[in-house]
């Protein structure tokens, strides 16, 4: 199944690989080059289908944990400060997504969003320190009963072009649904309690609707 998000692109580059394989197996006359630009206009087309994936994961919508949002690797888990909307220090758990990776970003925990805001930026490689000041991105805060406020923020990289942010002032979020999506190469920051238990480490695989983040402890 693909996402919504994807539609006019996998319209547009199905008409141009059909246009292309049409244009090369008429006028390229050499067998051995005619079968490799076939084969790179399918590889093309492949692609393209696989990054607009939204694969369907069922949760068991559980107010105390939080999930990924998004598939990738995790690449930061440390205590920074946040000058946005908490203006003090959170934990942050960063996830890189590559262009291989499902780019639809999912509500980690259920509450509701008291918090919503686009930034315009820059398009510095989503991992440089300095994406997550300067880049294009989104900031949603949703306020859990366990866990508090609790902030994500959809960051464009090099390769991103456009973030597309569902969450608005006043909707519930539900843990596990469409939040957004960000177009080839991205990143998301989650901005958590001091003290709380992460449950994932530098460099795991992240997938989204799946790992388990956290677990409120009392």
């Amino acid at each position: 199944m693909f996402h919504k998000e994807g539609a006019k692109i996998i319209l547009g580059s199905v008409f141009v690989a059909v246009l292309l394989c049409l244009v090369i197996d008429h006028f390229i006359l050499i067998q051995w080059l005619r079968s490799v630009l076939l084969i790179a206009v399918l590889i093309f087309l492949v692609l393209i289908l696989q990054f607009f994936r939204n694969p369907k994961r069922f949760v068991n919508d559980e107010m105390d944990t939080i999930l990924a949002p998004v598939d990738g690797k995790v690449v930061v888990i440390e205590e920074v400060y946040e000058p946005e909307y908490f203006k003090d220090k959170r934990l942050m758990v960063s996830i890189f997504m590559s262009p291989i990776n499902v780019h639809v970003t999912r509500y980690a925990l259920n509450g509701d969003v008291v918090y919503s805001k686009y930034h315009p930026g820059k398009y510095l490689v989503a991992w440089h320190p300095k994406a997550s000041e300067e880049n294009e991105r989104t900031t949603v805060v949703v306020n859990n009963p366990h866990f508090g406020d609790v902030l994500y923020r959809q960051i464009a990289g090099a390769l991103a072009k456009r973030i597309v942010n569902y969450a608005k002032v006043g909707d519930y979020a539900k843990q596990g649904q469409d939040a957004g999506f960000i177009k080839f190469g991205s990143r998301v920051d989650l901005y958590l309690p001091l003290g709380t238990e992460v449950l994932v480490k530098l460099n795991d695989k992240a997938v989204g609707n799946k790992t388990l983040l956290a677990k409120f402890k009392n």
